[in-house]
Formats: C-alpha cells, sequence, structure tokens
C-alpha cells in the first residue's frame, strides 16, 4: 500500500514537491471517485533546475509542450510505482478544477492578482498534476494559516503594472498582452511579470530568469494564437 512518504521520495529528485491533500467529495468532481487526491506542485527555481538537467541530458523528447510532457512523464511514473492514477491541470478543455482542489488542500489564496498566493511561497508555485488513490491515505494536518493579501496594507503589486491590467475589475487580459507584445514589455518577459515580482511574499521562492522568460513566452504564445 502506498504512503504520502513514498510520494514524497519519489517526486523530490524532480524538484517537485507535495502540495497537500484530501478526501474527495463527489461536489470536488475528481475523475473516478478515488478515496484519496494529493497535489504534487514546486515552488520556487527546484523543479526548473531539474526540468533543464533533464532536456541537457537529452532525456526529454523535443515536444510543443516539453515541461507539460516531462511532468507527465514523472507523475505517470511515481503513479505507475505507487498505484495511483496521475491527473493533470492541462491537456483539455475540459480543465480539471485544480484550483478548487488547491484550495481544499492548503492555505492558498485569491490574491489581487487573480492566482493563488501561498504564505510561504508567495506567487512562486504552480500545481503540475495529482494522484488519485483508490484506498484512503494518511494526510499531513492540513495548515489553516491566513491570508497574507489581508494583512498587506500598500498592496504594492497593483502600482507595480506598467498599464494597471490588475484592479477593482479584475485582469485586463488585452492591456496585459499589448505591454509585453511591445519592446516596452521586455522586463516583463525576461524576468516575469512587474507585478508578481513587486509582492513581499515568498521572496527566496522568485522564479530564476530563464524559468520566468519560459513562462511568459509560453503565455504570450497561447494569448497570441
Amino acid at each position: 500500500m502506498a504512503d504520502i512518504e513514498s510520494v514524497v521520495e519519489l517526486i523530490a529528485p524532480h524538484g517537485l514537491i507535495l502540495r497537500g491533500g484530501f478526501y474527495p467529495v463527489g461536489e470536488d468532481s475528481v475523475p473516478g471517485g478515488p478515496a484519496t487526491l494529493v497535489l504534487v506542485g514546486n515552488a520556487g527555481p527546484a523543479m526548473w533546475r531539474a526540468f533543464t538537467a533533464a532536456r541537457a541530458a537529452g532525456r526529454t523528447a523535443d515536444r510543443a509542450n516539453p515541461l507539460d510532457d516531462w511532468v507527465r512523464d514523472v507523475l505517470s511514473a511515481a503513479a505507475v510505482d505507487t498505484g495511483a492514477t496521475p491527473l493533470f491541470p492541462f491537456g483539455g478543455p475540459p480543465h480539471l478544477p485544480f484550483q478548487r482542489w488547491a484550495q481544499r488542500s492548503e492555505p492558498v489564496y485569491a490574491s489581487p492578482l487573480g492566482v493563488l498566493i501561498h504564505p510561504d511561497y508567495g506567487l512562486w508555485h504552480a500545481y503540475r498534476g495529482a494522484l488519485a488513490f483508490a484506498e484512503r491515505l494518511e494526510l499531513p494536518p492540513r495548515d489553516d494559516r491566513s491570508r497574507p493579501c489581508d494583512s498587506c496594507a500598500d498592496r504594492p503589486c497593483l502600482p507595480a503594472c506598467p498599464v494597471a491590467a490588475f484592479g477593482p475589475d479584475g485582469y485586463d487580459v488585452p492591456a496585459c498582452i499589448g505591454h509585453i507584445a511591445a519592446p516596452a514589455g521586455a522586463d516583463c518577459m525576461d524576468l516575469g511579470c512587474r507585478a508578481r515580482r513587486a509582492c513581499p511574499v515568498g521572496r527566496d521562492f522568485i522564479y530564476e530568469p530563464p524559468n520566468a522568460a519560459f513562462h511568459m513566452a509560453a503565455f504570450r504564445r497561447a494569448q497570441l494564437a
């Protein structure tokens, strides 16, 4: 029978970490109705370093979505070893409700930028997949810390955006895309979203420039396609 420790050991060499878990009920919309769902993701640069090392060593295929495909390979292998079913946030539509699952699993909350913020990792984390188990595994106690933004009086993330894309009416995607598609947006493209970088939470986990540039380029391609 699998346990949480075995999951952690299998994903750790790939820079991936356990992102909590929960016991699904019907409204969670987890395919197959498993007894336990464990989320897997990353925080900071460790996953990117493992991915780029795998690419440099020729252990990844040259595909259209290399990071997603690498994650799929890694988690599918972990699923075989632990008797789980792998689930992923990509490959849709339809898309699985990973953000809702994340909020069931650990203390992440909607930030003023729309993305989920974590008390330790800030905005520098992601959910890469999940492992669904037919059996009920023992899960770590849930961390119920509060939303970091509630004690952040200045909200430096909002004025940091050069085109004020984040406001009371939500995220102005056309304004953001227009900025990063122009020469003036090179700073965001090369180092990551300027508003995201202005957040004071999780400074130790900020993505390194090649990692940030990779994600920004993928985001821009998807929006301009």
